[in-house]
C-alpha cells in the first residue's frame, strides 16, 4: 500500500498516542476532522492498523523483571513446532515468542516480578511443555529502547 505523506505523518501521530481525538490530529495535520476521521478509518479497513492497545508501565504493576529466553526443541518436526507454539500461546508471562534462526529456534520475551517468580515460572510452565530440549535465559540488566513506533 502507497502512503502519502499525511498518512506517513498520521500514523507517526497515532503510534505516539492513539487517544488523540480526530480534533487534535487534524489541527496537527492541517486537515479537517471528517478527513483525518477518513483517513483513520481507511487505515483500520485495510490492516494498516490493527488494533489500539494500552501500554502498561511494568514498573507500577511490579512485572519488569525481564527475561530473554532462548528455546530448542528436540526436533523441528512441523506437530512439534506447532504443538510448541500452541502451548506457548496460553503462558501469560511470555509476551513476545519468536520463530528464529541460528542456535536456538525461539526466543521468548518474558516478564515476571523477580527471579523466584522466574525460577517458578520455569518450573511449573515453561519446562512442562513437550519437546523442549534446552533454554538459555538472558536477564535485562538495563532498558536502553523500548518502542512500539514503526517508520512508514
Amino acid at each position: 500500500m502507497q502512503f502519502d505523506e499525511t498518512d506517513k505523518k498520521l500514523l507517526q501521530f497515532l503510534q505516539e498516542d492513539a487517544k488523540q481525538t480526530s480534533k487534535e490530529l487534524a489541527h496537527r495535520l492541517g486537515l479537517s476532522v471528517t478527513a483525518v476521521y477518513e483517513r483513520v478509518r481507511k487505515l483500520e479497513n485495510t490492516g494498516v492498523i490493527s488494533k489500539y492497545v494500552a501500554l502498561l508501565n511494568k514498573h507500577k504493576i511490579v512485572k519488569n523483571f525481564m527475561v530473554l529466553c532462548h528455546v530448542k526443541l528436540t526436533q523441528h518436526k512441523k506437530e512439534y513446532i506447532q504443538q510448541f507454539e500452541r502451548e506457548v500461546m496460553g503462558l501469560l508471562e511470555v509476551t513476545e515468542c519468536f520463530h528464529v534462526s541460528g542456535d536456538y529456534d525461539y526466543i521468548l520475551k518474558i516478564c515476571v516480578r523477580d527471579m523466584e517468580d522466574y525460577r517458578h515460572f520455569m518450573l511449573t510452565k515453561l519446562t512442562s511443555l513437550q519437546h523442549i530440549a534446552s533454554t538459555h535465559s538472558s536477564f535485562m540488566i538495563a532498558e536502553v529502547k523500548n518502542t512500539m513506533t514503526i517508520l512508514v
